[in-house]
């Protein structure tokens, strides 16, 4: 497996940084019992970040900029207990042109690491993003080579079915042999269907973690924090969203 380092990703030293929070809640005000950290793997233009955001504002944004590795966090409640969820975003990973490795980024390499649960996405349209999976979970488990790892597989953009490459019974198969569940969600169409992967994923890492916070398997890793966490961003991308569909209103 060759690991591609890009430049202008994180480094030591650098002024780019791994997490890049956008709390919804202050720090200070939240004690919860848990931290359920889980991060969002998959090939490129598969929806990750469409997913991300449709499943914690409800919300579905069809253009985005370039991913940055966002960290998005909230408090929300799971089985009646409070906890504080972080989900991170990746940029995305690809394999090598003879399909027997990965090319991925140290930063996401950090950010399997750094996680508790996984989801792994590809999109129902794209065939090549579905082969990416399997190398991306024995990538997983090469950082985690022992333990349970709660995963979830997601097949995006299901409301495209005429566009469909891969079938509903090859993502579930996939699933199976992942050791995971498989679901089949539309960013765009469909906040429920996002909702209950997600969900599910969380309640999972929930339990796994049991009474603790996940620390100690992840005991050496130190990850810089940025100066000044706020929603600002997000919400700068919706201005941004709507702005330009007033425009084209307009100019019709």
């Amino acid at each position: 497996m060759r690991l591609n380092d890009h430049p202008g990703t994180m480094s030591s030293g650098s002024g780019n940084f791994l997490l890049v929070p956008i709390p919804e809640y202050p720090v200070l005000d939240c004690v919860p019992n848990k931290n359920v950290k889980i991060v969002v793997l998959g090939a490129s233009n598969v929806g990750k970040t469409a997913l991300i955001v449709r499943f914690l504002t409800r919300r579905f944004i069809g253009d985005y900029e370039a991913n940055t590795g966002a960290l998005y966090s909230r408090k929300i409640s799971l089985d009646g207990e409070q906890v504080s969820l972080q989900v991170q975003d990746t940029p995305c990973v690809s394999l090598q042109d003879d399909a027997e490795g990965l090319y991925c980024q140290e930063q996401i390499n950090r950010s399997i690491y750094w996680a508790d649960g996984y989801v792994l996405v590809f999109s129902i349209t794209d065939l090549h993003s579905y082969r990416t999976i399997q190398p991306l979970y024995q990538h997983v488990r090469r950082i985690h080579p022992s333990g349970n790892i709660p995963i979830i597989l997601v097949g995006n953009k299901n409301d495209l079915l005429r566009a469909r490459q891969v079938p509903a019974h090859e993502g579930e198969a996939l699933a199976a042999e992942l050791g995971g569940p498989y679901f089949e969600a539309s960013a765009r169409e469909n906040h429920e269907g996002v909702h209950t992967a997600f969900l599910h994923l969380c309640q999972e890492v929930s339990r796994a973690l049991g009474g603790g916070n996940g620390e100690k398997r992840r005991g050496g890793l130190h990850l810089a924090r940025p100066k000044s966490p706020n929603m600002q961003e997000l919400k700068r991308r919706f201005r941004q969203v709507l702005s330009s569909k007033v425009k084209s209103a307009t100019a019709l």
